[in-house]
């Protein structure tokens, strides 16, 4: 499997910037198109999520959807070209410098992303910078897989953590007055996450950011990357959140909840940037028992 994955990468790597785009977009039509890949799950979503919009620009949306993914996957596959040349010729950072004011305070900084766009770039632009950040990741299966993408990743300046039993190692960098890199559009299972309200209907939500960053008092960055019309990248890093007050349920849940209203916000602007496919709601909230 290494082996494949260097030949597939080494051929990847070879490709001009354009010949990439149009391999990524092709890609991402036979998923779609080809091999409809949770295509009908994805259009059941969107029209609940969005019911003002036609069954057309909803698949305008899945369309687009598509591509970003084919696209994000040759952007992978080629990461060893993302280097210090394709890195600011590709990618436009704005808001910069509320992460250099966050981190004079010296208490460190959550970053709050989800799954848009290429969301690789922003923990690699943040690199790029020299800021200091440790990504929380799963283990990717093969093995051979995962290995490719943490040295990749650490070529470029970041530092990875497993996102299981890792606490301690998540406030070390906060400590450390790191960034901390924190997916929060995850489904998780019940008894790891707490209900908020994401598209007006309860999802499974990890508590574990407002945790982080209530225990460190480390102000929270909501930061996303959103692919251009010419396919190029814009890093928005949006103003900082104060940390929760205390660490009480109804507090890490009212937090928890600002933080998904910010991400569904950004999806509704970009619709066709998030994975439809995943299964976000997957985990749902257990029936009420009924008096007899």
């Amino acid at each position: 499997m290494k082996t494949v994955i260097k030949l597939l990468t080494a051929w990847a790597s070879r490709l001009s910037g354009e010949a990439a785009l149009r391999m990524g977009r092709r890609l991402g039509w036979l998923l779609g198109t080809v091999c409809r890949y949770r295509r009908a799950e994805a259009l059941e979503t969107l029209q609940r999520c969005f019911p003002e919009k036609s069954a057309t620009e909803l698949r305008t949306v899945a369309e687009g959807m598509y591509a970003n993914l084919g696209l994000y996957i040759v952007e992978t596959m080629r990461m060893e070209t993302l280097d210090r040349e394709w890195l600011p010729r590709n990618v436009e950072v704005k808001g910069l410098d509320i992460v250099r004011e966050v981190l004079a305070r010296g208490k460190g900084a959550v970053m709050l992303s989800a799954h848009i766009g290429n969301f690789e770039l922003p923990s690699l632009i943040a690199g790029y910078f020299g800021i200091p950040i440790t990504v929380i990741t799963k283990t990717i299966k093969p093995a051979a897989l995962d290995e490719y993408w943490t040295t990749s990743r650490t070529r470029l300046g970041v530092k990875t953590v497993s996102r299981r039993g890792t606490f301690r190692a998540c406030l070390a960098a906060l400590k450390a007055n790191e960034v901390l890199g924190f997916i929060l559009d995850q489904n998780m299972k019940r008894k790891d996450g707490i209900f908020v309200e994401f598209f007006g209907r309860p999802a499974c939500t990890s508590p574990g950011l407002a945790y982080l960053s209530a225990m460190a008092g480390s102000p929270v960055i909501p930061i996303f990357n959103i692919r251009q019309p010419n396919s190029n990248h814009c890093v928005e890093v949006m103003p900082a959140l104060p940390p929760p007050p205390d660490r009480k349920p109804e507090t890490i849940h009212q937090a928890t909840q600002t933080y998904t209203a910010i991400i569904e916000s950004v999806i509704r602007k970009h619709p066709d940037q998030w994975i439809w496919i995943h299964r976000r709601w997957r985990t749902q909230p257990l029936p009420e028992s009924v008096p007899a």
